[in-house]
C-alpha cells in the first residue's frame, strides 16, 4: 500500500513539474493542478496511512493525526483560488499578447511564399 502510494505521488510530481516546464500556458496550469494534487496526497500521508484508525487521541490504540487532514482541506482550497487567478492570468496575458506562450510573444522568422523571396520578379 505505501509503495503504491508512494509512486503516485511521484508520478503526480514528476509529470505536474515536467508540465509545468512546458512553453504554453494550458499545460503549465495542468501541471500546477498535479503538483498540488501529488503535494495533497504526501501531506496526507504524513498523517499515518490506516483504515479504521480514528483520529482521537486516546479512544483507540490506533489513531490518525488530524493535523494533515486539515493541512490538505486548507491546501484544497488554496489550490482552487490559485488556480482560478492562473487561468484568469493566462487568458489576460492571451488577450494582451495575442500567444499563449509562458516567455511572451516569440519572434518567430516569417516565411514568405511570394516570388520575391524566389528570386523572382
Amino acid at each position: 500500500m505505501e509503495l503504491m502510494f508512494a509512486l503516485v505521488i511521484g508520478a503526480l510530481a514528476g509529470s505536474g513539474v515536467y508540465l509545468v516546464l512546458r512553453a504554453r500556458t494550458f499545460p503549465v496550469v495542468v501541471g500546477l493542478t498535479m503538483l498540488s494534487y501529488g503535494v495533497n496526497l504526501f501531506l496526507f500521508s504524513s498523517g499515518r496511512l490506516a483504515t479504521g484508525a480514528q483520529p482521537i487521541i486516546g479512544s483507540t490504540e490506533q489513531y490518525s493525526d488530524p493535523l494533515p487532514q486539515a493541512l490538505v482541506l486548507t491546501a484544497i482550497v488554496i489550490g482552487f483560488a490559485m488556480t482560478a487567478f492562473v487561468v484568469i492570468l493566462a487568458l489576460r496575458s492571451r488577450a494582451d499578447t495575442g500567444d499563449d506562450h509562458v516567455d511572451g510573444p516569440q519572434d518567430r522568422p516569417e516565411v514568405s511564399t511570394t516570388k520575391e523571396s524566389e528570386g523572382g520578379q
